[in-house]
């Protein structure tokens, strides 16, 4: 006979841990915020400020996205994202492979491969693009190298992880039947990984175009170039203005790539 009570999934040890977690977690919280004196109090004292420099964007000269300058940038914006995505998208398939436990089953190769991979994930875009800035000038050339190593970190570490999560069956039994590794690879493989690929690659497209706007700041090339010049010569009507031209690009490509993605997956 049931009492048609639920049993409670969390035991008093469960209880008594995720207590400690959650203490433990208030605390560094508390800890940071008066460590970097970082309180909602000083939010309040800054706000008149910001409301007051907000009011200074306004209205935005809307006039000064149709400059040749301007739509030239936008442009230079959108072919950064597209070189360093295509060229991120080839160089990760085979560090993919590499970086991928089932496929590499050399222990030393798979480690070493893993370790170039988070050294890449870890370097911060803005410090690559400052140091080909300083390396071959200002331009769009640093940032595009710039964010094809930072896109290679991003697809290489998501696609490897995807490949570890196929169904080995297939190359299994192509194996057995004396298929070599690059058949194993082509029919095996890529049709279990394409479409999980494919939307990865649309997805860190959407990234670089962020990103590229952030690494003109900078000095690597594209509208953020155009941004951080307008501000820096305080035309902030004009910098309001291309920073509602580039959240419209953003959405827009946003919008796209989410429609290819849902026509492939």
């Amino acid at each position: 006979m049931t009492t048609g009570k639920t049993p409670s999934i969390y035991t008093s040890k469960t209880k008594s841990r995720l207590l400690l977690i959650f203490g433990v977690v208030l605390a560094l919280y508390f800890l940071s915020t008066y460590q970097t004196n970082s309180t909602p109090g000083e939010l309040v004292i800054g706000l008149p400020n910001l409301f007051a420099l907000l009011a200074k964007f306004f209205p935005p000269n809307l006039e000064v996205l149709v400059a040749s300058s301007v739509v030239a940038a936008f442009s230079e914006t959108i072919q950064m994202a597209i070189i360093a995505t295509t060229v991120a998208a080839i160089l990760c398939v085979p560090l993919s492979l590499l970086g991928a436990q089932n496929i590499t089953t050399n222990k030393y190769l798979y480690g070493f491969m893993r370790f170039f991979l988070n050294v890449l994930r870890t370097i911060p875009d803005i410090v690559l693009a400052l140091i080909f800035v300083g390396i071959f000038g200002l331009g769009v050339f640093p940032g595009i190298l710039a964010l094809i190593i930072f896109s290679l970190g991003i697809l290489a570490k998501l696609i490897s992880e995807t490949i570890e999560s196929v169904d080995m069956n297939p190359l299994e039994a192509m194996q057995a039947s004396g298929a070599g590794t690059i058949q194993m690879i082509y029919y095996g493989l890529v049709p279990q990984v394409l479409p999980q690929f494919s939307s990865l690659v649309l997805y860190v497209f959407e990234i670089n175009i962020r990103a590229s706007v952030v690494l003109g700041l900078v000095g690597a090339g594209g509208i953020g170039l155009v941004l951080d010049q307008q501000i820096r010569l305080y035309n902030l009507p004009n910098a309001m203005a291309i920073i509602i031209g580039i959240f419209i690009l953003v959405v827009m490509i946003e919008y796209v790539s989410n429609k290819i993605r849902e026509a492939i997956v």
